[in-house]
């Protein structure tokens, strides 16, 4: 990236040679990008980050279609796309949410229920941002296919953990944040199916064929490439080693912190991803004294952070409210080593006993 940020600063929407020989990078980045998703070049759009490729998809079809469509998504769904439907309903449109069951896998029944057309799009995330539970989104898509709807998806969690193939699993637009594949934070991926119908957002120049309009953030774009580029390297010895690491740390947890239970279903998930209540603590107070210790860990979406209610997630999926308040998630990452989980390992019993013995439903 630091070469873009120096002598190879020009805009590659422009004619001249200077922003021409910049072009050529960007489409290289779209290349690697649209080979983690087994897509072709002009079914890529970079945008800033999973947020706004998640409004481009709903709103986009909204705009393209009329706001008496049809918008359906999950009750689990990340702030980006259930406050994004939710919105699109107070504007005219009908929503719909489907529900889960205890272990947070969505419950097809309701969605094969669902009235759905071609003037219908049904969000569905390929995995959980706070349970890393997986859905089963080719059947979903496949369901919704046959009835005319357009299906999309938001893979921020998904993408560089488990294999995205847009050949065989037939979702007609895809969400991928560059951060969570370790890209830097501000770039985003938009896959759009070609014939897909979507109106733009943003208005203004010729950008990204049209479709989102602004000056292209090249830096980011080559970085988000490469990060793609290497997400593909070695993916299966690499989940296989997050996952030996997050079920040693899971399981060391549900064994030394009494009170301690698993939220979400213990396969379909991702390898990375832990959530774990511990009852009659809040899960608050347990991340502050953890980041004392220098461990970095999350009570749900960082986009929900600050709010003292309990997880939508947690709450959808039956936790009752005594664990619902204390539940962390664990997220490890290429970076993650034996020595981080022996700490969490270490840190996190006294922190959840100490806590426990200043709680009032202990010792009331």
């Amino acid at each position: 990236m630091l070469p873009f940020f120096t002598e190879k600063y020009g805009n590659p929407s422009s004619i001249h040679r200077f922003g021409g020989l910049i072009r050529r990078n960007v489409e290289k980045a779209r290349e690697q990008a649209a080979a983690l998703l087994n897509a072709r070049p002009q079914e890529i759009y970079f945008t800033s980050c999973g947020t706004e490729s998640d409004n481009m998809a709903l709103q986009g079809f909204v705009r393209a279609h009329g706001r008496n469509c049809r918008v359906i998504t999950s009750a689990v769904e990340h702030p980006a796309v259930l406050n994004t439907c939710r919105q699109l309903k107070k504007e005219g449109a009908e929503e719909f949410e489907i529900g889960v069951d205890a272990d947070g896998m969505l419950l097809m029944d309701q969605l094969a229920a669902a009235s759905i057309d071609e003037n219908t799009i049904v969000s569905l995330m390929w995995a959980n941002n706070e349970t890393g539970v997986l859905f089963p989104i080719k059947e979903a898509a496949e369901l919704v296919k046959a009835r005319g709807g357009v299906f999309h998806t938001d893979a921020v969690q998904a993408a560089g953990k488990v294999a995205i193939d847009v050949t065989r699993v037939p979702v007609d637009m895809l969400a991928i944040s560059g951060h969570k594949i370790h890209a830097p934070k501000g770039v985003g991926i938009m896959f759009i199916r070609e014939g897909t119908p979507v109106a733009p957002l943003l208005f203004g120049g010729h950008q990204e064929r049209g479709l989102r309009a602004g000056t292209e953030n090249v830096p980011y774009i080559v970085g988000l490439g490469i990060a793609c580029e290497l997400a593909m390297r070695g993916m299966d010895e690499e989940s296989a080693r997050t996952r030996r690491m997050r079920d040693r740390l899971e399981n060391a947890l549900l064994k030394s912190c009494t009170g301690a239970r698993l939220n979400g279903h213990k396969e379909a998930r991702l390898p990375n991803t832990t959530n774990i209540s511990f009852e009659f603590i809040e899960g608050e107070g347990v991340l502050l004294l953890l980041d004392e210790k220098g461990i970095a860990a999350s009570s749900g979406s960082a986009c929900t952070t600050g709010s003292l209610e309990p997880s939508h997630v947690m709450k959808a999926m039956g936790v009752p409210y005594t664990l619902a308040h204390s539940s962390i998630r664990f997220s490890l990452s290429r970076s993650t080593a034996d020595r981080d989980i022996d700490a969490v390992i270490e840190a996190l019993p006294p922190i959840v006993d100490r806590l426990r013995s200043l709680s009032p439903f202990v010792n009331s």
